[in-house]
């Protein structure tokens, strides 16, 4: 009994002339379960349909000269394996019972290949989607760590600015003491005089009529009181002394309004119309005229300076 080919075995198992002799072709002739090999690892190829072209010298059943000694040996090899319980199977051609037979055995034989060949492919699918995973899990922790960085950062900012702005409430606060301070030293350093002599205090009540002109005037104008018309069209009211700054009546604005923090804004007289600077606010609220009373309006920085 004559053994199929390779060649002849692939056509018989119901695949392409193409494919069969590709597939012979591309292994070397080396048998039937490598040729299967190669043809399940390259059925999607998109020219495994194309006729196959050898090259030079080397033709699919040619004469054995053409046929390299590793390529005899492993057919040869191929038949003892196959046939070596019948050395009479070779002299005579197979019946159509050892055809199918022959058939039937490779087809079990190629059906195991294509499970061992989905088995790895699942194991190697399974092994990506872990890979995925892992570089998945990675890149959320890298940006987890990346967002908590940049809110720390802005937690720092924000408490940076908020002690900054602080402070320079702070300095404006001491400020204003002190002047208070340097104001009562200075109005208590005339007071021992007045209490030293006795006498002096008859003076003023024998003059009266001409006396009693000045301390209402005094009393008077001694004190601001100031109406503010803040952003949002409300008014708040305060009463400052006439020698306090108008750095205090902008103090005032920031701790008394709904002005929004770190809102940059300077005032104005809307009768006649002034834009407050900052040399105006160490200057004292009788200096500029705004005393017993003003309105004052809340505007932008921004805005004022283009008004």
């Amino acid at each position: 009994m004559a053994e199929l080919t390779t060649l002849e075995s692939l056509l018989e198992m119901g695949f392409g002339r193409n494919r069969a002799e590709k597939a012979v072709a591309n292994t070397g002739n080396q048998g039937i379960e490598q040729a299967m090999d190669w043809l399940m690892e390259h059925e999607n190829d998109p020219d495994i349909d194309e006729p196959y072209v050898p090259p030079a010298g080397n033709l699919l059943g040619g004469d054995t000269d053409q046929t390299t000694a590793g390529d005899s040996a492993a057919v040869i090899a191929e038949e003892d394996e196959l046939y070596s319980d019948n050395p009479e199977a070779s002299r005579r051609p197979m019946t159509e019972e050892e055809k199918r037979e022959q058939v039937k055995r490779l087809e079990e034989l190629m059906r195991v290949k294509q499970a061992e060949r989905r088995e790895r492919e699942r194991a190697e699918e399974v092994e990506r989607e872990k890979q995925r995973r892992r570089q998945g899990q990675e890149l959320q922790q890298i940006r987890q760590k990346i967002q908590d960085d940049e809110m720390k950062k802005l937690a720092d900012q924000r408490r940076r600015e908020k002690m900054e702005d602080k402070l320079a409430r702070q300095r404006v606060k001491d400020k204003i003491a002190r002047d208070r301070e340097e104001r009562a030293q200075k109005f208590g350093g005339g007071a021992p005089p007045s209490t030293v002599t006795s006498t002096q205090p008859t003076p003023p009540s024998l003059s009266s009529p001409t006396g009693q002109g000045p301390p209402p005037t005094k009393k008077e104008y001694d004190e601001s009181r100031i109406q503010v018309r803040l952003l949002d069209g409300s008014t708040i009211n305060a009463v400052f002394k006439a020698q306090e700054p108008l750095a205090a009546v902008r103090v005032y604005v920031q701790m008394n309004s709904n002005t929004p923090e770190g809102q940059d804004f300077t005032l104005l007289s809307p009768y006649p119309r002034h834009v407050y600077t900052e040399l105006d606010m160490e200057k004292p609220l009788k200096e500029l005229g705004l005393v017993p009373s003003a309105v004052l309006v809340v505007t932008k920085k921004s805005e004022g300076s283009a008004l």
